[in-house]
């Protein structure tokens, strides 16, 4: 399998993308799982950050911020995968409703609707989940990222998204489907 093959596999595997998911959720939802992340919105700004962590790290520097505990590889700052893709609202994969379907129907994850706002918790089911993906030492990465994420941008829905594009001014012109450069 080439490296483009290996790639877009990686892309499409839901379970990946659903375990960062729950690692996001753990960080801000406490160890009680009583927390929730405030709306699709914030939900989608914290993952394009934990995801991409060169972005990351300049969210934190821009926040002042210590990005010692990033452990950003170098591979990571120059590899295809560190530069993002503009979807159709910014940072917004459209698959986040489908994988959060799949959290929550593996009562993993729990969502609560109040008004038009997606409120989205982690149940103690997926917290277990997490625990195991610690342990495995596969996720210690994200888990450390999701972490500096919640200790410097716990931030309300609408000041995450000024602060997303007011450090990441590039966001607003670029096309759909345009690559962002770390």
């Amino acid at each position: 399998m080439g490296l483009v093959e290996a790639l877009a596999e990686l892309e499409g595997n839901d379970e990946l993308h659903g375990a960062r998911l729950l690692v996001l959720l753990s960080a801000f939802c406490g160890s009680d799982g009583l927390g929730e992340i405030e709306g699709l919105t914030k939900l989608a700004k914290l993952d394009f950050l934990l995801r991409y962590p060169v972005l990351l790290e300049r969210a934190l520097r821009a926040r002042n911020k210590s990005v010692a505990n990033l452990g950003l590889q170098p591979y990571e700052r120059d590899s295809v995968e560190s530069r993002m893709v503009r979807y159709r609202f910014g940072p917004w994969d459209h698959r986040y409703r489908r994988f959060l379907n799949l959290l929550t129907a593996r009562g993993l994850a729990r969502v609560r609707v109040d008004g038009r706002t997606i409120n989205i918790g982690i149940t103690t089911r997926g917290q277990e989940v997490v625990e195991q993906l610690v342990r495995s030492g596969q996720f210690g990465d994200i888990t450390r990222r999701a972490i500096a994420l919640n200790g410097a941008l716990d931030l309300t829905a609408t000041n995450l998204m000024k602060f997303v594009y007011e450090t990441f001014p590039e966001l607003a012109s670029l096309s759909m489907n345009e690559v962002i450069a770390p």
